[in-house]
């Protein structure tokens, strides 16, 4: 019996994709249980005292913002404890994955024109949709996988661990439907990226708030989450309870909002003509303003709505930091395990817990702003694989000049992401009516996480030197791994070596005067060496 056309073609596009993404997904995959098996391993070795545990899960239940940056406690039983420490995020490496892959064989096939080319062939535009549903929920299970085996190999229970990875893939498929479903919206894969990592961010948040609002039960080492909890794909996940209730249907929820994005992808796409898009692009001046005559001045005509974004998230971890900084020192005073906790995040002997507490929140700006050196690297490789860079290079402008370019616009990013944290640091440590000598502190701790952003960009930008096609997911992977390590990576007890991979496990503590910059400045030595590399490279560089 022959096989169906349809079949064979849909077979030949979920190969294409796999095989163009191998790498990617490889790279996701690998990076994402090896944190699982980190944190497993690690958890067992720094907490493996069931009163610690304990200790440490009521001091996050009776403090909101821990809940918000981390999980649902559901007891202080060693699983159980993993799964709150590491799951929100493992999570979210999936959703970034599934996302991102959502659009890169959806909006941006048709900005490249590949998409009308494969819908002229018996592919029409169904098929390919289809081939990269069957290619993102592949991607989203060898993830879920590589989360299990992480799990296992860090001596969990196998039944928990089969949950977990179950929980994480769910999330991805979740996802890969918002991502195609704002592919829709978008004229761009830029803005489809944007829609998609906007919907994460927010999915996190109200798994956050529901979370941090949530109702403790009576031993204070386990809470029933609030209802914003239920409006997140993060928290439907988490609502399984991997290692304790070990119940999946709350992941009918993840697959059935899949489901409805995909329907409602396909009803548009009968529609909709290749290339458009349902929110309509913005008419442009008939004639560029007098300033858009240069290279650098097109890079931030292009990024400036973007660096807006992060920059307010800077913003808010900053009025995060300043805000909360009384409210922690005061319960320090009567917990000494918060104190230790926030030491295990930044270990500086010398550094008071107000000192610690604006360092350790501004290594999440850092983070941030890292991000958005990231995005206008990975910019660089989409005005490639878009064609738009070929006509620039055309004239006169040269290659090195157009990275370099680029690399100026990425540390102004930097610079604003976490000049603004420090503004909005300042005014929360005013309006709390703390102490002033915070403010100094916030400036210094914002100064020192400039140097671990600038690593990122410049070595990103050797990546794309080298290795184009893996800009995007290596940048991301990177970010993801090296923040863990650096931020939670004493605190789930990873081993040292491990943790000294991080950029972030060199930020120098603001310590006022005392400050030491010798590690801020071996990173700054890093930065440059990889954009002076990249740049030198860049010469001989041929367009892919």
């Amino acid at each position: 019996m022959s096989t169906p056309g349809w079949v064979s073609t849909l077979g030949a596009l979920v190969r294409q994709r796999a095989r163009r993404d191998r790498l990617q997904i490889a790279v996701w995959a690998v990076s994402t249980g090896l944190l699982a098996l980190t944190a497993a391993t690690g958890v067992a070795q720094t907490y493996g005292d069931d009163a610690e545990r304990a200790g440490i899960m009521r001091l996050a239940v009776a403090n909101p913002s821990i809940l918000l940056l981390r999980g649902l406690p559901q007891g202080a039983e060693l699983p159980a404890f993993v799964f709150f420490q590491i799951f929100t995020y493992l999570a979210l490496m999936c959703a970034f994955m599934a996302g991102f892959l959502a659009v890169r064989h959806s909006r941006a096939e048709e900005e490249s024109g590949r998409a009308e080319l494969v819908a002229s062939t018996r592919a029409a535009r169904t098929l390919p949709t289809v081939a990269t549903v069957v290619h993102g929920v592949a991607a989203s299970v060898a993830l879920g996988v590589a989360v299990a085996l992480g799990f296992v190999a860090g001596g969990l229970p196998v039944a928990g661990a089969l949950v977990s990875g179950a929980a994480t893939a769910a999330v991805g498929v979740a996802f890969l439907g918002v991502g195609l479903l704002a592919a829709q919206f978008a004229r761009t894969s830029r803005g489809a990226n944007s829609i998609g990592a906007a919907a994460i961010g927010v999915a996190f948040l109200l798994r956050g708030v529901g979370d941090a609002l949530g109702t403790p039960s009576d031993d204070r080492l386990s809470m029933t989450s609030a209802w914003p909890s239920w409006l997140s794909p993060i928290g439907w996940a988490q609502h399984t309870g991997a290692f304790t209730a070990d119940d999946l249907a709350p992941l009918l929820l993840c697959l059935a909002l899949a489901t409805a994005c995909i329907a409602a992808v396909f009803a548009v796409q009968a529609s909709r003509d290749s290339g458009a898009s349902l929110l309509p692009e913005r008419i442009g001046r008939r004639a560029a303003a007098p300033w858009l005559s240069g290279s650098f001045a097109l890079a931030w005509r292009l990024q400036w709505p973007s660096i807006v974004g992060w920059t307010l998230g800077g913003v808010a971890t900053g009025l995060l930091a300043g805000s909360l900084a009384g409210v922690v020192i005061e319960a320090a005073r009567t917990n000494p395990e918060l104190a230790a906790t926030l030491r295990s995040i930044v270990p500086d002997a010398d550094a008071s817990v107000a000192q610690v507490l604006i360092s350790a929140m501004f290594a999440i700006a850092g983070v941030v702003a890292a991000g958005c050196a990231i995005q206008a690297v990975i910019r660089l490789r989409q005005e490639e694989t878009g064609g738009t860079a070929e006509p620039l290079l055309a004239a006169r402008l040269g290659r090195v000049h157009w990275l370099a370019d680029y690399l100026v616009l990425g540390v102004v990013a930097i610079s604003l992401v976490l000049l603004g944290a420090a503004l909005a640091s300042a005014a929360g440590v005013l309006v709390s009516g703390d102490d002033p000598a915070l403010i100094a502190d916030s400036f210094a701790a914002a100064a020192a996480q400039l140097p671990a952003a600038l690593v990122y960009l410049g070595v990103l930008a050797l990546v794309f030197v080298l290795l184009p096609s893996a800009t995007s997911a290596l940048g991301w992977t990177l970010l993801a791994a090296g923040s863990f390590l650096g931020i939670f990576g004493a605190l789930v007890g990873a081993p040292e070596w491990l943790r000294d991979v991080s950029p972030f496990s060199h930020t120098p503590v603001a310590l006022g005067t005392s400050t030491d910059w010798s590690g801020g400045a071996w990173l700054a030595v890093v930065a440059v060496a990889a954009a002076s590399v990249a740049l030198l490279l860049m010469r001989r560089r041929e367009l892919r």
